[in-house]
């Protein structure tokens, strides 16, 4: 009995020597403040959540611990009042030191990606305290714009691999971004996959990887749409069932109908069956294609269908709901949806149930 609970106690101390080692620690002096508030504030992606006020001592000095998992390093602000007196990145296991005044001017030694969060905090500060000084100056305040916009590119490609970055692609200007530019993309797509591979559970990379994706799908709608207007219709290029890319402007017929479908609904399956496959049957041979796309939220809905009804024209997925940039070109705001496009151009006639389709198929291919 004794042997057990000796083996429960040094487990016990273990984890909570284990718990304990999750930290990183802060420790620091505002000078010209004692006994004053200073608020710590956790970066939640793109918001900030309050984690504790804590008071300076008699001489100013302050401590402050963190939770801090191994391979997920936090982002951390202090605030006196209204001003920023530090922004920190912790590694689990350090021990920051801050010296800072009220005004918001600081150092921080013993972590070094705060200290280079440091360096960033303090050149959006400086350029926000440019266009203050320059607010009577457009054509000053659009130059300060163009030179710390150069300047954040330049460090993002600079430090590929340091979390630094998550901050300065989210910087702001008012409502807008600072990152603005549609080829801004390609960027965030760079360095979220660089990021990706040093600290694959850090929520800031998955928030970073996330907006990433998002971008590089607007990326994708501008080129489409500026290829529209050489098409008269908008592109699409999605994978089909093994995984190969179909574009609609590379299909070869007369009359297409371009069809959005989930196939999570049952209605819309039996309109496969009932509708589509007659009409495919009787008009295919004479110059018509359906390019289908497959809106429904998992993809395996979608293949099982396509299989089990051995739907025979071009079947491609686009699971993204209302993010698909195939169903924000063609404004879709409804499933099931389709148009036509004949000889090249979309056409504006509606389109009226299987009868009203057969009969303007039957028009359009004598």
């Amino acid at each position: 009995m004794k042997n057990c609970n000796k083996i429960l106690a040094l487990a016990f101390a273990a984890l909570t020597l284990a718990a304990c080692g999750d930290k990183a620690h802060i420790k620091g002096n505002l000078a010209g403040a004692p006994g004053r508030d200073i608020v710590v504030k956790q970066l939640e992606v793109n918001t900030y959540r309050d984690l504790d006020t804590i008071k300076t001592q008699s001489d100013g000095s302050f401590r402050y611990d963190v939770k801090v998992a191994a391979g997920q390093p936090e982002f951390i602000y202090l605030y006196y009042g209204n001003t920023r007196i530090a922004a920190l990145l912790l590694e689990k296991g350090e021990t920051a030191t801050v010296q800072a005044d009220t005004l918001g001017t600081y150092t921080v030694t013993g972590s070094e990606g705060s200290a280079e969060l440091a360096k960033v905090d303090q050149a959006y500060a400086r350029f926000i305290a440019d266009l203050q000084a320059h607010e009577n100056e457009p054509a000053q305040m659009t130059r300060d714009y163009i030179q710390h916009y150069r300047a954040c590119v330049k460090y993002v490609m600079e430090h590929p691999f340091s979390l630094t970055t998550v901050p300065v692609f989210f910087e702001r200007l008012g409502d807008a971004n600072i990152f603005s530019q549609t080829t801004d993309a390609i960027l965030f797509r760079q360095t979220a996959d660089s990021l990706k591979t040093i600290y694959p559970d850090s929520r800031y990379v998955k928030a970073l990887e996330k907006e990433a994706d998002r971008r590089m799908r607007l990326l994708d709608l501008n080129s489409q749409l500026q290829s529209a207007t050489e098409l008269a219709f908008p592109d699409i290029a999605l994978p089909d069932m093994k995984g190969e890319r179909q574009s609609l402007s590379k299909v070869d017929a007369k009359v297409i109908l371009v069809h959005f479908w989930d196939a999570t609904d049952a209605a819309q399956k039996m309109l496969n069956v009932d509708q589509l496959l007659p009409l495919y049957k009787e008009f295919h041979g004479r110059g018509f294609e359906i390019y289908a796309i497959g809106c429904s939220p998992e993809k395996p809905d979608w293949a099982s269908t396509v299989l089990a009804q051995k739907l025979p024209w071009i079947n491609v997925y686009e699971g993204l709901g209302a993010a698909s940039s195939a169903i924000n070109m063609y404004h879709v705001t409804s499933l099931p949806n389709s148009f036509l496009i004949v000889n090249g151009e979309l056409s504006t006639q509606p389109l009226t149930g299987s009868d009203g389709l057969r009969r303007e198929l039957a028009r359009l291919l004598k």
